[in-house]
This record gives structure tokens, sequence and C-alpha cells, in this order.
């Protein structure tokens, strides 16, 4: 992948340039180190400075050279206040303690830079996990190895027990349990058998498997979630932009207070030790190292939960959420339909009404047609193949086979297109409350209709309950399904406003409703119909988004898994992270005003001051880093998942045994 390769060539262009000035700070140090024991041995003092004087200049230079090409380019950068302060201690003679400025500042610059390649490296870990090799098997069924990188959709990859998984792909052969924390965030290892789906750069750990490649390369989820996340990396919230326009005045009002010091105390060599002791302590590393290792450690901490920010900017937004907007079918129930009633028209035999809607309804990705399908298959219903076929986004689908037009959806729909559904009046006729209903028609005439079921998730409940201890006031839940369903799950789920029979484009209406009250808003949604939602609220959540690119591409925040108690994680995470990224804002204010009026009086000397700078990056980083590990508790705890991955959820009620009349 492009990106991957520019991103390892720039961790190792900087890990380059980093690793030489270690070098040349250690040797630095050394001449300086060794200016003092000079001072011990010998009682010429020429000695002593010629050996600080070179550390001094080995040292400085680096810093130098940094600020003059800062300048050259028209910017005016804080390490200007480092470089001027290095050279007016060698001005004034004062070569141990320039040494002693540069080495500690150098130190500081070291600390951020690692700080900076240990966010990229862990980016780069990531491409790391994406396998380079694969074993293709070839059509007479002999493999061979060939690089990832050559792999296409419909290429058959034969991957044995320990290897990553090289592409996207459908498994065709084999058993095994596969290690997909790394894309779904799911603390236990999935079953995974011919059909199921399995993602690039997972670890296969018991069983071999044969795979359809269906995506590769960049392409693949993986591929994806290594893009965003080098995206998200160079975004900025807005008070990381608020720092930055303000820093062009930073240098010159420094400058100006030590100047104004060393006016008044020129007339000794003080002045200019007190000058340089404020050019130290007012280069503001805690300051800039403040809100960035926060974000890359809170970013850290949600992506080991399998939660993809694509903009930090809506990760320090989600923690003023005050409205969350549910789509019903795979959010807040599992969307795994159950067929669990029917009733055909009179002459019409169950087995034809369910080969008919299974037929008409076999080539949509629905969660109604896999229930259908599963349905008819259980049956060993021969299918036939529809001649057209086209599905009308929250209503229906249509389709033509035997020479005759089949519709399945909506009784509304239905009776748009002339089908006669007078015998819905019939009281034997007439439909259960609280489950899914498909009308069947064919040639216009009603064959009857199908019942389904849906079960709510357990942990969808939890989170909603967490979200109004949070003080999330509204809680929305919008279906497409009609108002018996849509009561039945939003009083099992503690919703506070429900909206039946609702159309995609509809969705966006309410997501507009809901922010001219002055709420700001989240929209959880599976990423495919609720795509237009999903972009017009504040926030946009797709649940269990791998392998769905619609719901990568559409959603601000992207949960790899269906596991919605993420949410509230994620609302916690942001606020704790803003807490830290203030309190690194605070202290790093807080040092730099007292030290520079210590320096300022006379009470800080220059070599405490430099001493005391790197002491303070080093607080502002191990603040941030205390996020990476937020929520361990949680994670353990109530995110792990409350039942085995992979188990097939039966459908729930007063109907999930009733039989399915013939």
């Amino acid at each position: 992948m492009a990106h991957g390769k520019h991103l390892k060539e720039s961790i190792e262009a900087q890990t380059t340039m980093s690793s030489l000035l270690v070098i040349a700070t250690l040797m630095g140090g050394l001449l300086v180190g060794n200016s003092f024991v000079a001072g011990w041995i010998f009682e010429d003092p020429r000695y002593s400075d010629i050996f600080a004087l070179f550390g001094a200049i080995l040292l400085g230079t680096p810093l130098v050279i940094h600020a003059l090409k800062h300048l050259l380019e028209g910017e005016m950068h804080m390490d200007e206040l480092v470089a001027m302060a290095v050279v007016a201690a060698i001005a004034i003679q004062k070569y141990q303690v320039a040494g002693i400025i540069a080495f500690f500042m150098i130190i500081s610059t070291l600390i951020e830079t690692r700080t900076a390649l240990g966010a990229r490296a862990s980016i780069e870990s990531l491409i790391r996990i994406t396998p380079t090799r694969a074993h293709r098997l070839k059509d007479d069924g002999q493999e061979e190895e060939v690089e990832a990188k050559l792999l296409k959709p419909g290429d058959m990859v034969r991957v044995r027990p320990g290897d990553n998984i090289a592409a996207d792909g459908e498994v065709i052969s084999g058993e095994s349990t596969v290690n997909q924390a790394n894309i779904t965030g799911e603390s236990l290892p999935v079953d995974k058998s011919i059909g199921d789906e399995v993602f690039n750069g997972t670890n296969n750990l018991t069983g071999m498997l044969d795979i359809r490649v269906t995506k590769a390369g960049a392409e693949t989820t993986l591929g994806r979630v290594q893009k965003l996340i080098l995206e998200a990396e160079k975004t900025k919230i807005p008070l990381m932009r608020l720092i930055d326009k303000y820093a062009g005045w930073y240098t010159p009002t420094i400058l100006m207070l030590a100047g104004i010091v060393w006016f008044f105390n020129k007339q000794s060599d003080e002045g200019m030790t007190r000058a340089i002791t404020m050019l130290v302590v007012a280069c503001p590393c805690a300051l800039v190292l403040a809100t960035p290792t926060a974000m890359v450690a809170a970013l850290s901490c949600a992506a080991r939960l399998g939660i993809l920010v694509k903009n930090v900017i809506t990760l320090e937004g989600a923690r003023n959420l005050t409205a969350v907007m549910f789509d019903k079918t795979g959010t807040l129930t599992t969307g795994e339909l159950s067929v669990t009633q029917m009733k055909p028209s009179p002459g019409i035999e169950g087995s034809d009404l369910l080969r008919t809607a299974a037929s008409a309804d076999q080539m949509s990705k629905h969660p109604n047609a896999r229930a259908l399908a599963a349905v008819a298959t259980k049956a060993q219903l021969k299918l036939t193949k529809p001649e057209q076929f086209e599905e009308v986004t929250g209503k229906g689908v249509r389709a033509r086979f035997e020479g005759e037009e089949v519709l399945v959806g909506r009784p509304t729909w239905l009776k748009e297109r002339g089908v006669d559904l007078s015998l819905t009046n019939d009281p034997d006729f007439k439909e259960p409350e609280g489950i899914s209903v498909l009308y069947v028609s064919r040639g216009g005439k009603l064959l009857g209709w199908i019942g389904l079921e849906d079960r709510t998730r357990d942990e969808a409940r939890e989170a909603i309950h967490e979200l109004r201890e949070m003080g999330v006031r509204a809680l929305t839940m919008v279906t497409g399904d009609k108002q018996s369903v849509a009561r039945r799950v939003a009083a099992e789920m503690g919703c506070t406003d429900v909206y039946a029979e609702v159309l995609p484009a509809q969705k966006l209406h309410l997501v507009d409703e809901l922010k001219s009250k002055g709420h700001r808003i989240a929209v959880i949604g599976d990423g495919v119909n609720d795509a237009p939602a999903l972009a017009a609220g504040d926030l946009g959540v797709a649940m269990g988004a791998a392998g769905s690119d619609v719901a990568i591409n559409s959603a601000s925040i992207a949960l790899m898994n269906n596991d919605l108690r993420r949410l509230p994680f994620l609302i916690s995470l942001s606020r704790e992270t803003t807490k830290v990224i203030w309190q690194n804002l605070l202290f790093g204010a807080g040092f730099i005003v007292t030290l520079e009026v210590l320096g300022a009086i006379g009470w800080l000397r220059p070599t405490p001051a430099a001493i005391l700078h790197a002491v303070a990056s080093i607080v502002v980083i191990f603040n941030s880093a205390r996020l990476v590990r937020f929520g361990e508790h949680l994670e353990t705890a109530s995110l792990r998942p409350p039942g085995k991955a992979g188990d097939r959820i039966e459908p729930a009620g007063p109907m999930a045994a009733a039989p399915i009349p013939a």
C-alpha cells in the first residue's frame, strides 16, 4: 500500500535523524562533563573552557540550524528562544551553561520526537500485520506462493494455522478459530466455517481454511483502517488550532520580556543570565505536547476496543452529546431475522408462498432476504432465479419470473402497485402484533404474508441505560418497520421517542428537527441504508463496520463490531481526554509563568531551568499516557461480549416457538 510505504519511509528517516541526534547529544554531553572534570584537575580554567566550548557548539548547532531553517522559511517558531539562549550564553563566555542548556533542550526534543515516532510506529505495527505472501490455489488445486499485493477478487487462497489472512474473503472450505481483535476489538477469537467472512491481517489459530478473495490490498478492511488512522493523526481539534494561531505572537512577547529584564540589569552579567533563564523556560514543549499526546493516547485506546475514530475533532466533540438516534434493525436488534409465522391466502399452499417470496428476494442482501432463504433451504424448496430484479429502498423488492411480476414488501407499497388487499380486512387474515410482516403478491394477486421476528440486544439495553445516566436526554429509535414492532422494541430498550415506517430520506428530517431543538446528536446505524443520516448527524456511528465500505466511508466513527456499549465508553473517553488535555495545558502554562517570574527576579539559574524544562515534558507525556489504558476494567468486564462470538441467536417473544403453518 502506498500510504503504508510512505509511512514506513517517513518513520525510518525520522528514526535515523533521531539516532544521529542521540549520538551528537552523547558526545556533546561527554565534552561538557569533561569540562567539569578538567576544572577539578587543572588550575588553568582554559582547559575547562575548551571542553565546554566544543561541547556547547556540538550540542547547540542542531538547535541553531533548526531555528534558522524556520526563519528562512518565513516562520516564527518557538525553538528560536532556545537557540538564542545558547548563543547568548556562549557570547558571555558561559560555555558550561550553554552546553547544559543545549543538552537538556535536546533531551526534551528527543522525548517529543520519540513520542511522535511511538505513535506512528504503532500505526506501522498495524501495517506490519498485513501478510506480504499468500498461498494461492491454482485451477488444478495446486498451491503457489505469491506476493499478497498480487491477489485479486475471485482468487482462492489457503491459510494454515498460525498464518495471517492475506485478504478479505469468504470461507469456502474448512473450519477454524480466528483472532480478529485487531479489526473488531473482540476479546475472544471467533469460530469461522463455510460462508463466514474473514478479514485481512487477522490470525488463523486452529484449522486450515480455503478462502475466496473478495477484497485485496488497499481495498480491504485493514487497508482502509490504516488509511483512516493516518488521516485522523493529521487532524487537529479547535484547541490545537487556537494554540497554533497565537504561536506567532508568543516568541516576540517572550523576547520583549527578556529584553526588559536584561535592560534593567545590564550593568552586570546578572542581567544576561536572567534573560537566558527566561528564554530557556519559555520554550513551551509542555504546552506543545499537551494536546497531541493526549489525542494519540485516546485514539490508541479507542482502537484497542475496535472503535475507529476518523477525525480527532469527532473524539473531542463526543463529550457534548445530548441526543442519540438509533436505527432498529442491526443496531438495537441482532438483525438476524427468523420466519416465525405465515398466512397464505385461501387456495394458496404455504410452500408456494414461501418459495415465491424466497425466489424473488434471493438477490437481496437485506436481513429479510437472508431469513427467507434460510427457511426455504431448511424446507428443501427449489428456488427460481428471477429474470428481472429491483430493490426499492424502504419498501420491498420487485422481481419477474415464470412470466409474472412478484412483489415482496410493505402492504402500502403493494397497494400502490395495484395489488388487491381487500383480504386483509378478514379477521382470520389479520397479522399479529409485534412482528415484522412481508406481504407477497404474484401477477397482481395477494399470496399471503410472512411474519419475521428480530431479537433485541441485551448489550444495547445496557448502553441506553448508561447513556441516560450520562446526561443524554433524547434517545430516539427510528425504523422502517411497522408501529407495533417499533413500540415493542422501543419499550424493551427504554427509548424516549420512537418513529416507525420511516423511509431513509425521512431520517434526515428527524436529524434536522433534533438539531433545531439545540441537541448535539449522534446517529447510530449499520452504515448502508442509514448513510445519509449518518453523514447528517454531529456524530455518525456505524455499527459492525468491519468489511463494510459504506459504513467506514459514511460515518465519522465506526464500531468494528456490534457491541453498542462502545458508545457510552467513547463518551467517557472523550470526557477523560478533555480533562487530561486541560490538566496538561494548565500545568504547562503554570510551569512557564512561575519559572519566568523566578528567572526574572534571579531566583532560578539557566542550568536548573533546562533540567526542569525536560522534567515538565516528561510529566505531560506520562499524564497523557494514562489514557492508553483507560477503561481496562470495562474491557475485561462490561465490554466483553455476553456470549460466544458467532453464536446463533434465536427469535424471542411469544412467537419464538410458533410453528410455520403449511
